[in-house]
């Protein structure tokens, strides 16, 4: 069972804090990948952590269960948390993330979509990201704009 489902057992909807981790995936061309979410709102891929688990096994296992593609030599874009942080799901539950953002160029493999979690996934232009970018990403993608320029 996902840990924070554990958790939720036991608080309901109340809040809780959530460790997790995305990462900003370039291709050659220095176009990021999106993930286009259930709920139609796009974003990066990654999620939250097990127990047990690293920030960057987090953004390994996440990248890898949602598109099919390995990542290596992450680096460390920064960690969100805070009262900025908060989250409150269609469902009432509650939330305080504590995310590391990670971005690389090195990846193997093709990617393969998990349509349980995505509706797509696909490349875009930096400078040309999509309609619908959910607001906590698009606060990750200009950190690391910040952070490579």
């Amino acid at each position: 069972m996902e840990y924070f489902k554990y958790l939720r057992q036991y608080v309901g909807h109340k809040p809780i804090i959530l460790p997790g981790s995305v990462v900003i995936i370039l291709d050659e061309y220095n176009k990021m990948l999106l993930q286009k979410r259930r709920d139609g709102t796009w974003g990066l891929p990654g999620g939250l952590m097990d127990l047990g688990e690293s920030f960057e096994e987090v953004a390994k296992r996440e990248v890898l269960e949602e598109t099919g593609l390995h990542i290596e030599n992450l680096r460390l874009v920064d960690v969100f948390s805070g009262s900025d942080s908060y989250l409150k799901v269609p469902n009432g539950d509650e939330l305080y993330s504590a995310t590391a953002v990670y971005y690389t160029t090195d990846v193997r493999g093709t990617l393969d979509v998990d349509y349980r979690e995505s509706e797509d996934m696909r490349y875009f232009a930096i400078d040309n990201l999509p309609v619908g970018l959910n607001e906590l990403d698009r606060k990750y993608i200009d950190r690391f704009m910040e952070v490579v320029s």
